[in-house]
């Protein structure tokens, strides 16, 4: 699962825009601006959601889930460093 914040946070650690993300995913700007308009855990089409996982995963992305161990608990995400597999995005 991923949140609307989640989300919006990782684009910003990547750099890049709602358009820039959607060509990653293969996915429409509409769909990313809907995703992102979420209250809480983005609701959607199996597909599309898998899609934009695999994004941000390939872009170094770390989804932290929600009672994941971390000092201040939450969620949240984090950008892995070039040992974890993660490469740069354009």
């Amino acid at each position: 699962m991923i949140t609307a914040d989640q989300l919006r946070a990782a684009r910003a650690l990547l750099g890049i825009d709602q358009r820039q993300l959607a060509a990653l995913c293969r996915l429409s700007v509409p769909t990313i601006q809907r995703m992102e308009a979420s209250d809480d855990v983005i609701r959607g089409n199996v597909d599309s959601l898998m899609k934009l996982i695999a994004a941000l995963d390939e872009g170094g992305i770390e989804l932290i889930g929600e009672g994941a161990v971390s000092q201040e608990g939450g969620r949240g995400v984090r950008l892995r460093g070039p040992a974890g597999g993660g490469k740069p995005l354009p």
